[in-house]
C-alpha cells in the first residue's frame, strides 16, 4: 500500500498490528534500516552455540566476508508497527482471535523459530488420518540425535492474527565434484487398484465407480503403500505430473506412475534417505533431489542427484561439502529457476546448472548469505545478515541472476522481520514474520515496495506451506492456499466452523493498494483453497465433505462462485478425506490426490495405506 508522505501506516491491516502478550517487545518504528558493520552478533554465555578457536563464549557465527554494496531498497518500509491486540493462546486449529483491525499489516501467522536449515524438531509420527494439510513436501524423519528438540505437539498451521504452536521440549574448503550416479537405480513394481477400493469399510471387490452419479467424474485409479518404511514413517515428495507420467518420491525411492491407469512405469532406487526436493522440476522434467549421504543418524542431507522424471534415469551425482562449521545440512531447501538448481540451508548456499551439475555460484560476497531460495520464473533468495545481536535479525529478499547469482535487485525489511515465504515470485508476494506477527507484502519488479495487504474486519487466513511438522529446512515456495495475477492476490480464508460444516471464502486483494478487492464463498458446506492461475482464473480445489465429494473449480478473477470442472464422486468422498496432509495437483484434465506423509501404528496398517488417487473424466 501506498504510504503517506510521513511514512506512517494507515489505518486499516491485514493481520491487523496487534500488540504482542506483556513482556514482548515492540516492533521497531520508521524506514529499514542499514545494517550495522560486519561483526560476529553476541549473545549470552551458554547460548548452545559451539565455540570455535578465538571466539568469545556464547558467541554466534558471522558470514567472514567483506559487505558488498548493494542496491538496497531502504527508503521504501517494510512491516510496520503493532498497535494493542489480545493473542488467543489456546492450541487448536484455526484458534486465533483477531485484534483490532483496518491498521497495517504485521501479525504474522507461523510459529517464532530459527531460520531455514536449522536442524530440524523430529516428528513422532503423523497419524493414519487427519486434517488435510499442505502442498511440497517435508523433510527425513531421521536426524542427528543432537539436533533434534524432542517431540512437537503442533498446533495446525494458521494465519490471522497470529498463530499459536507448542513444542516440547572439514574438508571445508574442498568444491563439489559432479559424478555420474552409480548407485540409484531404476526398477518397477507397482501396487495399484484401479476400481476395487479395501479398507474404510469397503469390500476388497467393491467398484469404486459403482456409486458415480451423472456429472461426477471416475476414480482412475487408487494406490496404497507397498513399501515398509521406518518406525517414524516417511514424508511423500511430490507429485509431479510431466507427459503422461505422475511422480512422486518417498522414503528410498523416486517411482512414475501412469497417469491414465497408475500402473508404475519405472522407480529409481536411492541409497539413502530422500531428504528433500523442489516444488517443481524443470520445464523439461528433469529435477535435482536431496539424499542423505548414509543411513546412519549422523547423516546429512548432502548430496545432489538429478533425475529425469520422464524416464525415471538417475544423470549426474554431487556431494556437497560442507563449508566450516556453520555449514548445517541436516536440512536443505532447494529451489530450480530455469537450468539453475539453488541450494539453501544455514549460514552457505550454492547454485548448479540442472543439466550437467556445473557449480554456477556460491556463497555472496558480504555479510548477507541466503538460506532459501524460490524458483520459477524467476529465482528468489531470502537471506539473513550478520548483526550484532542474534535476537533482532536483519533479513533481505533478491531477484538474482539465475546464472551469475548477482543481484537484480534488493529490498530489506525492517530490522527483526524475517522472510517466511514467497507466495509468487511473478508478481512478487511474500510473507513475513516477527514473532506472531505476520505481513503479507508486495514488491514491484524493481524490488521496491509496492503494497502491504489490508484485511477487513473479522477476516483469518490460512495458507497450506508444507508438512506442519517440518519446523526446519522448509523450501519457501511451493505454498498453496494462494494464488496471483499481475495486479491481484488471492488467499483462502480459514475455515468457518460456526455452521454445522466448516466453510470458507477467499478474498481478493489489489496489489496496487493492498486492500481487499472481493469475496468468494465456497460452496455450501465445503471449503476451498486457491492452487495456482489457469487460464486467466483461479484455480481452486475443493474439498471433500461429508456426503460431498471434492474436486476442481475455477473463480474468475472478477469474483461470483466457483465454477466446478471436475466433480470428485460422493461415493469416494470417505476415501478423499483420508489422506493426511493431502497434495492436490491438477493437469491435462485430471486431478491428483497424494497423502504428504506415510504413517501407521504397525507394519500391516503401514501396508494398507492409501497414497495417492486420481480422477478424470
Amino acid at each position: 500500500m501506498t504510504q503517506p508522505p510521513s511514512q506512517q501506516p494507515p489505518q486499516g491491516g491485514f493481520g491487523a498490528p496487534q500488540e504482542p502478550p506483556q513482556g514482548s517487545p515492540q516492533p521497531p518504528q520508521g524506514p529499514p534500516q542499514t545494517p550495522p558493520p560486519a561483526q560476529p552478533p553476541q549473545a549470552p554465555p551458554g547460548n548452545g552455540y559451539p565455540q570455535t578457536p578465538g571466539q568469545a563464549p556464547g558467541q554466534a557465527p558471522g558470514y567472514g566476508y567483506p559487505q558488498q554494496p548493494g542496491p538496497y531498497n531502504q527508503q521504501q518500509p517494510g512491516p510496520y508497527a503493532q498497535q494493542p491486540g489480545p493473542y488467543n493462546q489456546q492450541p487448536g486449529p484455526y484458534n486465533q482471535q483477531p485484534g483490532p483491525y483496518n491498521q497495517q499489516p504485521g501479525p504474522y501467522g507461523q510459529p517464532a523459530q530459527p531460520g531455514y536449515g536449522y536442524p530440524q524438531q523430529q516428528y513422532p509420527g503423523a497419524p493414519a488420518s487427519g486434517g488435510p494439510v499442505g502442498q511440497g513436501g517435508g523433510n527425513s524423519p531421521k536426524r542427528k540425535p543432537a539436533l533434534m528438540i524432542g517431540a512437537a505437539a503442533v498446533a495446525l498451521l494458521v494465519i490471522g492474527s497470529g498463530i499459536y504452536i507448542a513444542t516440547s521440549g572439514s574438508d571445508g574448503d574442498k568444491k563439489p565434484v559432479a559424478e555420474k550416479s552409480g548407485d540409484a537405480k531404476p526398477s518397477s513394481s507397482p501396487s495399484v487398484n484401479e476400481g476395487n477400493g479395501n479398507g474404510d469399510g469397503r469390500e476388497v471387490d467393491d467398484d469404486l465407480n459403482a456409486g458415480r452419479k451423472k456429472g461426477e467424474a471416475k476414480v482412475l485409479w487408487l494406490q496404497k503403500n507397498d513399501i515398509d518404511l521406518p518406525g517414524n514413517g516417511s514424508d511423500v515428495y511430490g507429485p509431479w505430473v510431466v507427459g503422461d507420467t505422475v511422480v512422486k518420491g518417498m522414503y528410498r525411492a523416486i517411482s512414475g506412475y501412469s497417469v491414465a491407469d497408475g500402473k508404475q512405469k519405472w522407480t529409481l532406487k536411492l541409497p539413502a534417505d530422500l531428504c528433500a526436493a523442489p516444488s517443481q522440476p524443470t520445464t523439461d522434467g528433469k529435477i535435482v533431489i536431496g539424499v542423505e549421504n548414509g543411513t546412519t543418524d549422523k547423516a546429512d542431507c548432502a548430496d545432489l542427484q538429478m533425475i529425469d522424471l520422464n524416464t525415471g534415469k538417475a544423470g549426474w551425482k554431487k556431494s556437497i561439502k560442507q563449508n566450516g562449521v556453520w555449514d548445517l545440512m541436516a536440512n536443505i531447501s532447494l529451489a530450480i529457476s530455469g537450468d539453475t538448481v539453488a541450494v539453501g540451508r544455514t549460514g552457505n548456499s550454492n547454485a548448479f546448472r540442472v543439466s550437467d551439475g556445473k557449480e554456477l555460484f556460491g556463497n555472496q560476497p558480504g555479510d548477507c548469505q541466503p538460506f532459501a531460495f524460490a524458483g520459477g520464473p524467476k529465482l528468489i533468495a531470502a537471506s539473513s545478515c550478520r548483526t550484532d545481536d542474534v535476537g533482532n535479525p536483519q533479513h533481505q529478499i533478491q531477484e538474482l541472476d539465475p546464472v551469475t547469482g548477482k543481484p537484480r535487485w534488493t529490498y530489506r525489511p525492517k530490522r527483526g522481520w524475517e522472510i517466511d515465504r514467497v507466495y509468487s515470485v511473478s508478481p512478487l508476494v511474500t510473507s513475513l514474520k516477527k514473532d506472531k506477527e505476520w505481513s503479507v507484502l508486495s514488491l514491484k519488479e524493481n524490488g521496491s515496495l509496492r503494497s502491504g495487504l489490508v484485511s477487513d474486519k473479522g477476516d483469518k487466513f490460512a495458507t497450506d506451506c508444507g508438512n506442519v511438522f517440518a519446523i526446519f529446512g522448509n523450501s519457501l515456495d511451493g505454498c498453496t492456499g494462494v494464488a496471483a495475477d499481475a495486479n491481484t492476490f488471492y488467499m483462502s480464508t480459514a475455515p468457518d466452523s460456526s455452521g454445522i460444516t466448516d466453510t470458507n471464502k477467499v478474498v481478493a486483494f489489489n496489489l496496487n493498494t493492498g486492500r481487499s478487492k472481493w469475496k468468494a464463498a465456497a460452496p455450501a458446506g465445503r471449503t476451498v483453497k486457491p492452487l495456482r492461475m489457469e487460464g486467466g482464473n483461479v484455480l481452486l480445489y475443493v474439498k471433500a465433505g461429508y456426503n460431498k465429494g471434492g474436486g476442481i473449480a475455477t473463480l474468475a478473477p472478477t469474483g461470483g462462485t466457483p465454477q466446478m470442472v471436475l466433480r470428485h464422486p460422493v461415493s469416494t468422498a470417505q476415501i478423499e478425506s483420508f489422506f493426511y496432509n493431502p497434495k492436490i495437483v491438477y493437469a491435462d484434465g485430471r486431478s491428483f490426490i497424494a497423502s504428504g506423509r506415510i504413517s501407521a501404528s504397525n507394519d500391516k496398517e503401514e501396508l494398507e495405506m492409501k497414497t495417492m488417487m486420481a480422477f478424470g473424466n
